[in-house]
């Protein structure tokens, strides 16, 4: 993908780190980025719990909220129930640009890798796959097992980008956001969506450091 996206599918899953999620939607409508959007149900849980933030049950109450939350314009967010098959994500028809899941769960994970499609959002990921689409997935789990791994590998031959949760700190965060907006910026760098999150490493991007600095 040398362009960046007019669409990209976004999901929240119910791993830890669902803050990543929404700054991501907020950036990705920020830059003009249409959206389609889908969350599971126990990403209702860890948003409350991390965030208290309530996800709203209706998809059009979802778009609603999260439209005049980040001043999206008319028609750029769309949110789909895990059931609503006749989504243009469940088709690879129709499929969107890109793909990111944000948190992604391991067992998320485990069912892309295996090609399962029980729910929209492993649906939306196996077109992505099938029709050749940038699929990026951010898992936060720690330690990983052996499993978990082996089905990292399988989903990177597959051609997906597994893009960890784990913040670097050379940039000096001076509070969550920073961290936050350390794994964000990577994924839309993945997608290639400008931004303007963190500077950019090297002599002139990245303060206080000269690209030729060695240990």
């Amino acid at each position: 993908m040398n362009a960046p996206p007019r669409t990209v599918s976004l999901a929240f899953t119910g791993a830890s780190g669902i803050a990543y999620g929404v700054r991501l939607l907020e950036c990705l409508l920020g830059a003009g980025v249409r959206v389609h959007l889908l969350y599971s149900q126990v990403a209702h849980v860890v948003a409350k719990q991390e965030l208290d933030l309530v996800l709203p049950a209706r998809p059009t109450e979802a778009a609603r909220y999260f439209s005049e939350r980040f001043a999206a314009s008319a028609g750029q967010l769309n949110v789909f129930g895990k059931e609503d098959w006749y989504a243009p994500v469940a088709s690879g028809s129709n499929p969107a640009d890109a793909m990111v899941i944000c948190p992604c769960s391991m067992g998320t994970l485990a069912a892309v890798a295996a090609g399962l499609a029980d729910n929209l959002i492993e649906r939306a990921a196996d077109v992505m796959l099938k029709e050749g689409r940038s699929l990026v997935l951010v898992p936060r789990e720690t330690p990983l097992s052996q499993i978990h791994l082996e089905n990292m590998l399988r989903l990177a031959r597959a051609g997906a980008v597994i893009l960890p949760a784990n913040p670097g700190f050379y940039h000096r965060p001076a509070g969550i956001a920073a961290v936050i907006d350390f794994i964000v910026a990577r994924v839309l760098d993945q997608l290639r969506v400008p931004h303007q999150l963190l500077p950019r490493w090297g002599r002139n991007g990245h303060d206080g450091h000269d690209s030729r600095d060695t240990e």
